[in-house]
């Protein structure tokens, strides 16, 4: 990307950053809090109030997306993403929870990670407008799947953007009762009163998502469901992307994904997917990807291994490794896919190990491919550094306390306590 920042960062290398070396983590968070003026401005004179950050962004936070280039054949091609992929704020939002739920860096929030959270936060309570069959929408968006511009009530951008004003509402209630001298500056400073907080809650509640409770899926956005189906399968030998195969129209009318879409949000939001909707929605929109984006792979091969399809999260994993080093996008000329190789990294910890993090601890739910001998890794969580390592061949999970206090830590749906050293029995 020639030194420009596009969401990779937030969504595919800060989870390996915050969790192996938090000061990167917090100097990457820290690019975005002085680059947020950039990101009032782009909002401001987009019509809307908040921060809404770059698609493309360099040293200011300005948009540097190019409005137009030029295809192979000569002819002038609009890019629309700058204007239109704006999921991007609410996955900045993402990583500095994130960070804040795996460091407790009060510092990093008081001074810069509460100021973005609430800013995004304004920004998608003015983006969401409320229509008269009582719910907000999103319209003219693109989601992660760039295949089909001008989309409205995209799933991901929707869910995505209701998990940001619920974040920054938790945050204005955590300053306030924890830090009210600081909360009372910052609110002053920001112009926001509970009249407008008030009204992101009813934002938040009445948002429009998609969501179909009779089969639990996702609709990828409003009119998906009635595009046209194509199988992918009777294109399996193609060397070009499937919008070259199809050509732009007939792939925007199509239900063909560019990326992993819905499928990346029930990655970073699997509590967004009760029950079986989780597989639900992967295996519908599994088969329907072209994985047209280095990203695709890593990422549908986390949630694959999450819901135990071991052989298929194994197949994935094996292409986002190839990226690299088999060069099968043949574009390792411009440099490594630092992005993907955060993903595989994703895909192995968050996927095969089974971690997960939330506000209270820490679980693992391991499911190791059946010929994987072991998964060992590191990582930081809130002053303490762990080494995990699963055996595959014993069935046992050892985790031994490199530095901090004690913790607790959830195998299996058990909780143990590590002083130094467990070591657990672990089904896989």
């Amino acid at each position: 990307y020639h030194g420009h920042v596009f969401w990779d960062t937030e969504i595919y290398l800060l989870p390996f950053y915050t969790l192996t070396w938090p000061e990167a983590a917090r100097t990457l968070l820290m690019y975005r809090f002085h680059t947020i003026d950039g990101a009032r401005a782009k909002a401001a004179a987009m019509g809307w109030r908040g921060a809404m950050y770059a698609w493309e962004s360099a040293d200011t936070g300005a948009e540097t997306t190019p409005e137009q280039v030029v295809d192979p054949d000569g002819r002038i091609v609009d890019i629309l993403c700058g204007k239109l992929e704006q999921h991007i704020t609410a996955d900045v939002a993402y990583a500095v929870w994130q960070y804040w739920q795996a460091t407790r860096d009060e510092p990093f929030l008081l001074d810069a990670g509460a100021e973005v959270l609430l800013e995004t936060g304004r920004f998608w309570t003015s983006r969401a407008q409320p229509e008269s069959d009582g719910y907000c929408h999103i319209r003219d968006v693109i989601g992660p799947d760039e295949y089909h511009e001008h989309i409205d009530d995209s799933a991901f951008t929707n869910v995505m953007a209701r998990w940001n004003i619920r974040r920054a509402l938790d945050v204005a209630a955590l300053l306030r009762e924890r830090w009210p001298e600081r909360w009372a500056n910052l609110s002053s400073r920001l112009g926001l009163s509970d009249t407008e907080l008030a009204q992101w809650r009813t934002v938040a509640d009445t948002m429009a998502t998609g969501w179909n409770p009779q089969t639990g899926l996702f609709e990828q956005f409003a009119g998906f469901f009635g595009l046209e189906e194509i199988d992918l399968t009777a294109y399996e030998g193609r060397t070009v992307p499937m919008d070259v195969v199809l050509g732009r129209d007939r792939t925007q009318r199509s239900k063909v994904v560019k990326q992993a879409d819905v499928v990346a949000l029930l990655g970073l939001l699997p509590e967004e997917f009760p029950g079986e909707s989780a597989a639900a929605n992967f295996r519908y929109y599994e088969p329907r990807c072209g994985h047209g984006s280095s990203l695709s792979g890593a990422m549908h091969g986390l949630v694959a291994a999450r819901l135990g399809y071991s052989d298929l999260a194994l197949h994935y994993f094996r292409q986002a490794v190839a990226i690299d080093l088999a060069d099968n996008h043949t574009t390792i000329v411009g440099g490594l896919h630092v992005a993907a190789l955060g993903g595989t990294w994703m895909t192995a910890v968050f996927g095969f190990a089974g971690l997960s993090l939330q506000s209270d601890g820490v679980s693992l739910n391991p499911k190791l491919p059946a010929n994987w001998r072991s998964l060992a890794f590191s990582f930081a969580w809130r002053g303490r550094r762990l080494k995990i390592k699963i055996d595959g061949t014993e069935q046992l999970l050892r985790a031994t306390l490199q530095a901090g206090d004690p913790m607790t830590l959830s195998v299996n749906g058990r909780q143990h306590e590590v002083r130094r050293e467990l070591a657990a029995a672990c089904p896989l």
